[in-house]
């Protein structure tokens, strides 16, 4: 394993003990409501297998992806009494490979209840689903006329064991924004049709937005894995992910000298340049070029030139040459860095970065359990 992680180009570090707190912080905000989690993306980016696993332990029981796939491909790792909810709802003629597998759609239209209903008609079987309403987003789910065809018609879901009707906020984390309460206003109006269901509405930073909007199940996503669930406040979880580059080669370049593709950068003054074994193809976004930083012995090191395919370059010249060694490791993602901080410079989200991240880093998992 050792030998893997000195001969790949760069190291990627899962903190699952990390993983764990957030999910705690997360729970603990929610009374009586339940906590899931969205592990779509392959878990953001960081490893649906073992973050699932994880959550599970924890007492984590509903988990949202967004493809069949998904849920085919994590249903081996988990207990029966673990619900893999597929947001898209049913490809179409798949509806039995989700009774196959174990798996739950979300019905987001007429068709797909018809669809659903029928498979459970020809099993006789009463089969459970989650029924998405439109509360603004104007995304998936059904619209309002859709939900009074439901209620004109109730046949229609007669065959269908409805476990929660669900609905997804728009600007949580702009916890000022008027359409968080509109949208909650709209989702109490639709889900009235459906008495008997439990409801869930809250995303990440809906579980930041109080207790009306907890329902009976929230499901965050992108703060299970340390990205801020609100902005302008300061970020309660932990992070995840530490990325981590290495260094290929050193040099010297003299004033003047342009360096990578299109020479957007050039150096004013005689200047070390320090090549890192990290690109765009590993998902290191091509737009930090000329603006993304990394950190060597927890001295900055600001990235100069085009990203690249394979590779990304830093200006060094202030940094000990002790420190610039062939194969040492240097921080892109850090405590000091975070993904936050990384996705503001790239201008884009912290989503993004880490379901960017590619399949050439050397992952390493910890899991250091703790009654925190």
């Amino acid at each position: 394993m050792q030998q893997i992680a000195e001969r790949t180009g760069a190291v990627l570090r899962i903190d699952l003990q990390a993983v764990r707190y957030n999910y705690r912080l997360l729970r603990g905000r929610l009374g009586l409501a339940q906590c899931g989690a969205a592990v779509k993306a392959d878990a953001y980016g960081l490893g649906a297998e073992q973050v699932a696993r994880v959550l599970y332990d924890e007492g984590c029981r509903h988990f949202f992806v967004a493809h069949l796939e998904e849920a085919i491909a994590l249903r081996p790792g988990l207990p029966a009494d673990a619900d893999l909810i597929v947001m898209h709802g049913s490809p179409v003629g798949c509806e039995a490979e989700f009774v196959q597998h174990g798996c739950m759609p979300v019905l987001n239209s007429i068709q797909q209840i018809q669809d659903w209903a029928a498979l459970a008609r020809e099993r006789q079987q009463f089969l459970p689903a989650i029924v998405q309403v439109d509360t603004g987003m104007a995304r998936m789910g059904m619209s309002a006329q859709e939900v009074e065809v439901l209620r004109d018609d109730p046949d229609l879901l007669r065959s269908i064991d409805v476990r929660y009707v669900m609905s997804h906020l728009a600007s949580a984390e702009d916890q000022a924004n008027p359409m968080n309460r509109q949208q909650l206003e709209k989702f109490n109006e639709l889900r009235a049709l459906f008495p008997r269901s439990k409801a869930t509405l809250a995303n990440s930073s809906g579980v930041f937005l109080g207790s009306e909007f907890h329902f009976d199940l929230v499901r965050p996503g992108a703060a299970l894995y340390g990205v801020a669930p609100v902005a302008g406040q300061e970020n309660p979880l932990h992070a995840v992910a530490h990325l981590q580059g290495r260094i290929i080669q050193t040099r010297e370049i003299p004033a003047g000298t342009g360096v990578g593709y299109g020479s957007t950068w050039r150096s004013k003054e005689t200047s070390r340049i320090a090549t890192i074994a990290v690109g765009y193809a590993d998902g290191w976004l091509r737009s930090l070029s000329n603006r993304g930083v990394a950190h060597i012995a927890g001295i900055a090191a600001p990235m100069v030139g085009n990203v690249s395919m394979d590779t990304i370059t830093l200006d060094v010249t202030h940094i000990a040459p002790e420190y610039l060694q062939p194969g040492t490791l240097v921080d892109l993602i850090s405590a000091t860095n975070t993904v936050d901080q990384v996705a503001a410079k790239a201008n884009t989200i912290g989503y993004e970065i880490l379901t960017s991240l590619g399949a050439r880093y050397h992952r390493v998992y910890s899991d250091q359990k703790s009654d925190n």
